[in-house]
């Protein structure tokens, strides 16, 4: 009975584990064209850097 009790907490540690970090790799794609974006001929502010790279990672 505890061995089934220990078996689906870790599953609902798991589960939260997993949904916390599920956008953590696009997150840190848009961190890096946003930094990467200030080497563009054309200047953007940080928004709109940030709009931009949103959307170009969101279409790839």
């Amino acid at each position: 009975m505890i061995k089934n009790i220990l078996v689906v907490v870790f599953i609902i540690i798991g589960v939260l584990v997993i949904y916390n970090f599920k956008d953590h790799n696009q997150k840190r794609a848009i961190e890096a064209c946003v930094a990467g974006s200030k080497t563009l001929e054309k200047p953007m502010t940080a928004s709109e850097a940030r709009i931009f790279c949103e959307k170009q990672i969101k279409n790839n």
